[in-house]
């Protein structure tokens, strides 16, 4: 049975249940759908190019349950700190497994990562010098690193991540780390945010023809990075202004393309997907705690906040399930909007909802597993409780945050 049909069992008094042991709002989170989402990524795109794998964007959710998972699978960690380089240790990922990517890299675990065997992409010149001075210091080891690529792609952005390919930085630096006997440039990289499929196009073409024109030799592997759209329902879909591409759609383009290119010396295809993994395998749960009229307009105050579901703040509504505490006093409200426990005026969940509604309703969110645990603050409330479900039996993956986890890191010494 799918992920999605095993939580549309959720009902009132299974919710009741579980409010008496981890509190009035909580997420769901579906491990199985997870498992599911990157297999068939991962098998949709070795059908087309076989020397493929995924390394999974920690940053975009770094519950560990899940990040265990991609390494059981086989997958690789794409970290972006030494806090998410940490916790990719602490689940057992062998450092051979894992990239470390992102605009600012801690030195020591730049250096400790390097000379484990893992691979850094370099994306300035100033992440160059480290990594010359490790190779100085350390000639009996080999160092792992490769260069992440900065080129238009037709999405009307500036990225500011990576190295111009236009300029003679990327001669310079391809020059620099092949001067050390024991740095191996092991490939190029590109991420960018935009998941238009017509983008993923014009990267896949770009970075090969980078690796043609820079580099005398074919890499051991080509990273074209994330930014891949996830499963949604229909409702949420028609939300966005752009086509919304399936698993099969981007390897279309990308793998097929790779198999055309490399027919015998085939290097490693990596993707880095986040949303498009976990997007749709976390749901959050949580109770309407008054419903007031202001000026006409109907407004329900919800035990969450949009931090806790959309802190990207992107204005769409997420698919709702609303299960109800006593048919009795349902109420039918038209165009009620769902505001948020927070102080800010633009709290709100979800606009215009319009259906029955009563105070002690349960309002459950579905696709919120991208970026919702990762950039959710402490203001106000500390974050809830993570439950892992698998339609029969509950299990607690994350418990509820309180006074102590926010305020451990104060001083309370006044004199």
């Amino acid at each position: 049975m799918k992920g999605t049909e095993r939580l549309m069992k959720l009902d009132y008094k299974f919710l009741k249940q579980i409010e008496k042991e981890y509190g009035e709002t909580f997420y769901i989170l579906d491990t199985e759908q997870f498992k599911k989402n990157y297999l068939e990524l991962k098998e949709t795109f070795e059908e087309r190019y076989s020397n493929f794998c995924i390394a999974y964007s920690y940053k975009t959710n770094y519950i560990p349950r899940l990040c265990k998972m991609v390494d059981d699978l086989g997958g690789y960690a794409e970290v972006v700190s030494d806090m998410e380089y940490e916790l990719a240790k602490r689940i057992g990922v062998e450092p051979e497994r894992i990239i470390f990517n992102g605009p600012y890299k801690d030195q020591d675990a730049v250096r400790e990562l390097l000379l484990a065997g893992g691979t850094v992409n370099i994306d300035s010149k100033n992440e160059l010098k480290l990594i010359c001075k490790i190779a100085e210091d350390n000639v009996d080891k080999t160092i792992n690193v490769g260069i992440r690529c900065n080129f238009p792609i037709n999405d009307n952005l500036i990225s500011r991540f990576g190295i111009d390919t236009n300029t003679s930085e990327i001669d310079d630096i391809i020059s620099s780390v092949k001067h050390y006997t024991n740095i191996n440039l092991n490939g190029l990289h590109c991420h960018f945010a935009t998941r238009d499929l017509n983008t993923w196009h014009t990267r896949t073409e770009r970075i090969i023809s980078l690796v043609e024109e820079k580099l005398d030799m074919i890499p051991e592997r080509i990273d074209l990075g994330g930014g891949l759209y996830g499963k949604m329902g229909e409702e949420l879909k028609r939300q966005f202004d752009s086509y919304i591409p399936s698993y099969v759609e981007y390897a279309e383009i990308v793998a097929n393309e790779f198999a055309q290119k490399y027919s015998g010396i085939k290097p490693m295809l990596f993707i880095e997907p986040g949303s498009a993994l976990v997007g749709d395998v976390m749901k959050f749960a949580t109770k309407v705690v008054s419903i007031k009229n202001i000026r006409g307009k109907y407004i329900a105050t919800l035990l969450g906040s949009i931090y806790n579901i959309n802190p990207t703040l992107n204005k769409k509504n997420p698919p709702i399930n609303v299960y109800h505490n006593n048919d009795s006093n349902l109420e039918l409200f038209n165009n009620i909007d769902f505001g948020g426990f927070t102080c800010i005026e633009s709290d709100y969940l979800y606009r215009n909802y319009t259906g029955k509604l009563a105070v002690e309703d349960y309002i459950v969110f579905d696709n919120v597993g991208s970026y919702s645990i990762v950039l959710k603050p402490p203001f106000i409330l500390p974050n809830f409780s993570v439950l892992e479900y698998d339609g029969e039996e509950v299990r607690l993956i994350k418990r509820k945050e309180n006074f102590d986890d926010i305020f451990h890191t104060y001083s309370f010494e006044f004199n």
